[in-house]
């Protein structure tokens, strides 16, 4: 049976970081598009950013620059480093995977989903 299971989420003040992790099984992670959404109350879930089959990342614009995806070499967990958070990074992070293709920004492409970890940035 598929599992995400996310970690690493916290507090964290303005210019800090912080480093999610989504621990995979049932699976190989590297087999899977894996992805990162996050999601504020009452508003919809947004990407983040995703890691392809063939290695290719992919980012939202608002996190450009800041974050950086990897998938580690036992390939059964995915990264996302996040540098220079700032208050509207704060969100429940989830980590996904899609089953099939590569490049998916929408939540409905993805097939399985973990429980999510809270980020919270202040100022």
């Amino acid at each position: 049976q598929v599992r995400l299971e996310e970690s690493g989420g916290g507090s964290v003040q303005s210019g800090g970081s912080l480093r999610l992790s989504c621990q995979a099984s049932g699976y190989t992670a590297s087999r899977y598009c894996m992805a990162w959404f996050r999601q504020v109350p009452g508003e919809e879930r947004e990407f983040v950013s995703s890691f392809d089959t063939d290695g290719t990342t992919n980012y939202g614009d608002s996190v450009k620059g800041r974050f950086t995806v990897s998938l580690d070499i036992a390939a059964t967990t995915v990264h996302l480093q996040m540098n220079s958070l700032k208050p509207e990074d704060t969100a429940m992070y989830y980590c996904a995977a899609a089953t099939h293709g590569n490049g998916w920004l929408l939540p409905d492409d993805y097939h399985y989903w973990g429980q999510g970890t809270q980020v919270t940035v202040s100022l």
